[in-house]
């Protein structure tokens, strides 16, 4: 796992923007010094004038491209005519990061689902979360109600603060550290049924539990459980090889989340891009989780 800097005069050549998916692909973090995805200034000061009055609530304020709708604030308190403003200003970083990525991950030929934009005012050192909610444990991001059935999980970054950084920890990419839990510390739980193919595949990766959702395949039901074992594994946690980063104001980085463990350990005002990858348009397909599990469990899984 490396943190490559991607500086400004960058050329994205055919062959570089294959270099670059298969970084990302392998558990890589790209790092742009300075954003390819800046604010205007009047969009940023807007953004760091908003503030959560209640972060119980949520973590982060949503923005869903694929239906254009903003959540994640408090209606009852809202100001309309500031919830417009942020519709809008969410809707701008949104097309943003999709024209910027479109070129610069061109070998995917946007073969990817437009998953949700994120505002993240909240200061995260010392958030008061539940377990399974907190940003500062090291973790492999899962989804419990949008199963990929395989698609990856790309997330671009930028750091709008004007003058702290984000403070990271990393952990050994998802390929060099799932074997040691899976399937011996993810124990299986009785009772439960699956068809026989399913209970089979889900048995080989250390999987027991019956699936929560029709739609969601024996692969998400084990990133789903993976995600809250690492979080509740207070030995892994602190055990663990970590490499700490700190991205600075202006600064954006973007990472296969699913496959790096990360957490965030300080730092405000964020935004997020999330795309979901088809497993087809992989540069590397060999080293996602999904054919890393398949390999486990010798059997198909989405």
């Amino acid at each position: 796992m490396a943190v490559l800097t991607i500086p400004a005069e960058a050329k994205a050549t055919p062959e570089q923007t294959r270099a670059w998916c298969a970084q990302l692909e392998a558990g890589d973090i790209l790092y742009f010094p300075q954003s390819p995805v800046p604010l205007s200034a009047d969009d940023a000061s807007f953004l760091l004038g908003q503030q959560q009055t209640d972060s119980s609530l949520h973590k982060n304020i949503a923005y869903k491209p694929n239906v254009n709708r903003l959540s994640g604030f408090d209606a009852r308190t809202a100001n309309p005519a500031a919830v417009e403003r942020l519709h809008q200003v969410m809707r701008r970083y949104s097309q943003s990061v999709v024209a910027f990525l479109t070129g610069f991950l061109a070998p995917y030929q946007a073969r990817w689902q437009l998953d949700y934009a994120s505002f993240r005012p909240q200061e995260e050192q010392g958030r008061d979360l539940p377990l399974r909610r907190r940003n500062d444990l090291l973790h492999t991001d899962a989804f419990p109600t949008r199963p990929t059935h395989g698609a990856r999980i790309l997330r671009f970054f930028n750091n709008i603060h004007p003058a702290r950084t984000r403070d990271w920890v990393v952990s050994d990419p998802f390929a060099e550290m799932v074997r040691q839990f899976a399937p011996r510390q993810i124990a299986p739980q009785a009772g439960n049924a699956l068809s026989r193919a399913g209970k089979a595949a889900a048995c080989a990766v250390g999987l027991g539990a019956a699936i929560p959702s029709l739609k969601r395949s024996p692969y998400d039901d084990f990133m789903m459980r993976f995600h809250n074992f690492l979080k509740e594994n207070p030995q892994w946690q602190a055990e663990c090889p970590k490499y700490a980063f700190q991205f600075p104001p202006g600064s954006s980085w973007m990472v296969y989340t699913d496959t790096v463990p990360h957490a965030v350990l300080a730092g405000q005002y964020a935004l997020e891009q999330t795309f979901l990858v088809r497993p087809e348009a992989m540069v590397r397909p060999e080293v996602s989780p999904l054919r890393v599990l398949e390999e486990i469990a010798q059997t198909q899984l989405a």
